[in-house]
């Protein structure tokens, strides 16, 4: 499957899918608290997901059961909801789902803490979306792939933190998955030139230790190989003429945001 430039219609569409899932995150968030369990926080989201009039895209996507992925501490990605998983004072939770709004996509990934969390956590969730942000200045029309990569890597490792390189960001459409991969680590070179049109899942996945993770015996859930904390954050993003515009937040939260960071493009 060659990348897609998307058109003006299917850029609207997918406008209004990343809306959707930035409400779906923030209004999930207020929710979540202590004694809670994963699948009480993947039936919230789903019924959220579906208040919208959308399809949650992760159900039953290659065979994961759920409308979720909650990753709890030293979880990185893709923990499935259980009734017996319970999430307790001081945990940090990475959600990570999706929408389908009339065929078109929208992923992203936020990490929350559960109640007080320690400051090493704080700074842990800070900082990924720190990596994200560094990632995207770069993530404009005659840039190259890579450089997103090799920024994000440069800024976890001013902390001292390792970036995830099993898994890695993608394009996304009327698909989950399309090309390009978009590896959040230093590639020996600098990858395609980026075109204005194309829409890319980037998702920092950051681990207060080393880099290297296992895979469960679930065959989905992915965890840090020294059970060190691990944090999540991604958006999907189009590429434009001016830069980067995030699909898959809120107004209000694009408004904060704009605060932080340079790069943010006001949508449409």
């Amino acid at each position: 499957m060659p990348v897609t430039i998307k058109s003006a219609r299917e850029i609207e569409l997918m406008r209004i899918a990343g809306r959707i899932l930035g409400r779906v995150h923030e209004e999930l968030a207020r929710e979540i608290r202590p004694g809670m369990s994963t699948m009480d926080i993947n039936n919230i989201c789903e019924d959220l997901i579906r208040s919208y009039g959308c399809i949650p895209s992760f159900l039953n996507y290659e065979g994961f059961p759920a409308s979720v992925c909650v990753s709890v501490n030293d979880e990185v990605v893709h923990g499935i909801p259980r009734k017996d998983r319970i999430v307790k004072e001081g945990d940090i939770v990475s959600l990570d789902a999706g929408v389908i709004y009339k065929g078109y996509q929208s992923d992203a990934a936020r990490t929350v803490g559960v109640g007080h969390i320690s400051p090493e956590a704080e700074m842990l969730i800070r900082r990924t979306q720190q990596c994200f942000f560094e990632g995207i200045r770069y993530a404009r029309a005659g840039s190259r792939l890579f450089d997103i990569s090799r920024a994000v890597d440069a800024c976890a490792a001013r902390y001292g933190y390792g970036v995830v390189r099993d898994l890695v960001g993608h394009g996304i459409g009327s698909h989950m998955h399309e090309p390009p991969e978009v590896p959040n680590f230093r590639q020996r070179r600098r990858g395609m030139r980026l075109i204005a049109g194309m829409t890319l899942a980037i998702e920092p996945m950051i681990n207060a230790g080393t880099w290297r993770v296992n895979w469960s015996d679930d065959g989905w859930t992915v965890t840090t190989a020294d059970g060190s904390l691990s944090a999540h954050y991604e958006n999907t993003v189009l590429i434009t003429e001016r830069g980067p515009e995030l699909l898959s937040v809120t107004e209000q939260e694009e408004e904060e945001l704009k605060d932080m960071y340079e790069v943010i493009v006001t949508a449409g």
